[in-house]
């Protein structure tokens, strides 16, 4: 199927194309959301038990984070030239190939390797995360934020099972003669794989490509909001991208160690991770409703106040009190989530299609490294001080997006 300049399609065939995209973004999610699983909740484990680098537990999450940096920049200059498909699907592939080196890393006990890969691993979260776009392209306005949140809601299914698939892989893992802890891995490395399959197969037509031809097609736009690009909505954009996952990836990187700390078991930590997962996706169900009906910014300031409310709950959070340690978890899921499709929508708001998809694979960029810094971070904090501390920073940064809301209503 091929679109021309001439050929315009009518809104039925293009919401028709819209759901049928959306269908494919959501199927591969099923698997890409297995993925994520294993860097979060086994790849501190590896370095600290396998390898023995006490001191150096953040840098698992360092690296894939780092990993994903460099993933997203490649996806979205790659968006912006051939569409979708091939940097979607590449990406995924990438990741899948990285959980295969963190695999063999592990086994053979060779520390470049399983640090390497854990990078190359980054690739399938950055995609993950920018899989979400795909969704968009043919939206309206206000289909923008539920197309965001279908997609994360898909991702909900792979993600939650991951961490709680620690054990029973481990047990797949010992019995083909690989480390347990390699387990999670395997999974990854299979779910990613089918991930990129299925967006190279079914992106077809490209939706991005398609929706660059109608609006060269239709110069006049509807909607001017499509020929625009508002910057101080995309600083306000990047920042509730930005501040929302440092504060996420923070506490969330220094949870498994807390709870190991004070003698939590293995399937206590996945019980917890996989919850907090679980509320990072899972309201997605009604998120992206919400964010279209009542808007962008309310949205921004609930994401800031429920992120706020989770750092301050970490300072009563015991690591062997299992409810302690769910509720702040919890909250910090949710909150990242209502800043996350938030912050994608109001970007998507805020920029043309001339250059968007640079701009998506730039915040992304910074997504990525805010991550870093944040598992980079948490561990030196918590290090010198304690985890409750990493929450009331957390708290803190949470915080500073109300001022930023300010300063977006008065320049707009």
């Amino acid at each position: 199927m091929h679109f021309s300049d001439n050929q315009q399609l009518n809104e039925e065939k293009r919401q028709s194309l819209y759901k049928r995209t959306l269908w494919i973004v959501v199927f591969s999610q099923f698997f890409g959301g297995a993925g994520l699983a294993a860097g979060i909740t086994v790849g501190a484990l590896i370095a600290r038990d396998v390898f023995g680098l006490t001191t150096l537990t953040g840098l698992p999450a360092a690296l894939f984070t780092l990993g994903s940096a460099a993933t997203a920049f490649t996806i979205g200059r790659l968006t912006q030239k051939i569409g979708r498909r091939i940097g979607l699907g590449s990406g995924f592939l990438l990741g899948g190939i990285g959980a295969i080196g963190v695999i063999v890393g592990t086994a053979m006990e060779w520390v470049p390797v399983f640090f390497t890969a854990l990078f190359v691993y980054g690739a399938g979260t950055a995609t993950n995360l920018q899989a979400r776009y795909a969704g968009t392209d043919l939206a309206k306005p206000n289909q923008r934020g539920k197309a965001v949140s279908t997609a994360l809601v898909a991702t909900t299914v792979g993600a939650v099972a991951g961490p709680n698939l620690v054990e029973p892989m481990g047990q797949v893992a010992l019995a083909i003669g690989l480390p347990a802890l390699t387990g999670p891995f395997i999974l990854a490395a299979v779910a990613y794989i089918l991930a990129g399959v299925v967006l190279f197969v079914g992106l077809r037509p490209d939706p991005f490509l398609v929706a660059q031809e109608l609006s060269a097609a239709t110069p006049i736009a509807k909607d001017a909001i499509e020929e625009r690009t508002s910057m101080i909505g995309v600083y306000l954009a990047g920042a509730v991208l930005v501040i929302t996952q440092f504060v996420m990836v923070a506490i969330m990187t220094m949870t498994p160690i807390h709870m190991e700390g004070h003698g939590a078991a293995l399937k206590a930590v996945g019980v917890v991770i996989s919850l907090h997962v679980a509320a990072m996706y899972l309201p997605s169900l009604v998120t992206g409703v919400i964010v279209d009906r009542v808007g962008r910014i309310p949205m921004v300031l609930a994401s800031s106040v429920t992120l706020g409310a989770a750092g301050l709950l970490t300072l009563q959070a015991s690591g062997d009190n299992l409810i302690e340690m769910i509720i702040p978890l919890v909250l910090l899921g949710v909150g990242w989530n209502f800043g996350l499709i938030a912050g994608t929508s109001l970007l998507i708001d805020s920029t043309s299609l001339a250059v968007r998809a640079r701009y998506q694979g730039t915040l992304d960029v910074l997504v990525a490294i805010s991550g870093t810094l944040g598992s980079l971070t948490s561990g030196i904090v918590v290090g010198l001080f304690s985890y409750g501390d990493l929450g009331i920073v957390g708290m803190c940064l949470a915080l500073l997006l109300v001022p930023g809301i300010w300063v977006y209503k008065q320049r707009r």
